[in-house]
């Protein structure tokens, strides 16, 4: 074309679209938009119920997180919520361990499923004495054991280990949270019970936001924190009284309860949250910034 005039085809622009939070609280599908090619997510497992008599705190259920994971564009992904581990039974005499949480996954869209497990219940006095192994583990209410997170082993890891109890039927180790190991029972005349692993803090939807914190243990002068990220507080005293439950949609594990109890408190149930990035309008041969950060942080773009 003359006089200054564009050479060339005619640049047709796509338009953009704008960022998409998907937020499951319980079981259920979501569909992508058109234009997205990347995701990233957070999957957090139910947390368990804390044990019953002199009781350890539940386990945090696990917590996975992803992002610039490559996704087929206007895919339809199904989200699996765990639900809440159950309320221990019984109480000094023989109550049973906080009931294990249930496993949340993401799957389909062309992504590697993603299952992140429950976590597991805290242990009670004359029954199920250690804590139960999951995603993060519950607390024990004997001394000398915990419980294990991770079981089975996964890659990366999404959780850790309960406390142990201190020596006697007294003070209950902290549930584990997924960012932190739960602390043991104190022994002796302090009388604390072990505190709640930490959660992990996620700004995926815009603020952050603590998920999965472990449930705190049962003691007899102090009772043990609930880990930040929904675990609730073990029960203080010998006698009666049961802990704080987990707070919903967080994974948090539930509180460890008192010596003559008749039963528990239960977990948290899960989540399950999707971002699609904010898509800006391009031409051919134009690449936009999120496709560049995503590339570079797979380690796929060259110079």
């Amino acid at each position: 074309m003359a006089n200054g005039g564009i050479i060339g085809p005619v640049q047709t622009v796509t338009q953009g679209q704008s960022e998409v939070i998907h937020t499951k609280t319980s079981t259920g599908s979501l569909t992508l938009q058109s234009r997205t090619t990347a995701i990233e997510y957070i999957v957090v497992a139910g947390g368990a119920g804390g044990g019953g008599g002199y009781g350890g705190g539940g386990g945090a259920g696990g917590f996975r997180t992803g992002s610039c994971v490559t996704v087929s564009s206007g895919a339809t992904l199904c989200a699996t919520v765990g639900g809440a581990g159950a309320a221990s039974t019984g109480g000094y005499s023989g109550g049973s361990a906080g009931g294990t949480g249930g496993n949340s996954i993401l799957s389909g869209g062309g992504i590697t499923t993603v299952t992140s497990n429950g976590g597991g219940g805290g242990g009670s006095w004359n029954s199920a004495r250690c804590g139960v192994n999951g995603g993060s583990a519950g607390g024990a209410s004997l001394a000398g054991c915990g419980g294990t997170g991770n079981t089975p082993p996964t890659s990366p890891s999404q959780g850790n280990n309960g406390g142990k109890a201190s020596p006697g039927p007294d003070n209950a180790g902290g549930g584990g949270g997924a960012g932190g190991v739960g602390a043991c029972g104190s022994p002796g005349g302090c009388g604390n019970g072990g505190a709640g692993g930490v959660g992990v803090a996620s700004t995926i939807t815009g603020s952050p936001v603590f998920y999965a914190g472990g449930g705190g243990g049962m003691g007899t002068s102090t009772a043990g924190a609930g880990g930040n990220g929904g675990g609730g507080a073990g029960k203080a005293g010998i006698s009666t009284g049961n802990g704080t439950a987990g707070t919903a949609n967080t994974g948090g594990g539930g509180g460890g309860s008192s010596g003559n109890t008749s039963g528990g408190v239960g977990g948290g149930s899960g989540i399950v949250v999707v971002k699609e990035p904010e898509v800006a309008a391009s031409a051919p041969g134009v690449w936009s910034m999120q496709t560049v950060y995503c590339q570079v942080s797979n380690g796929n773009w060259t110079n």
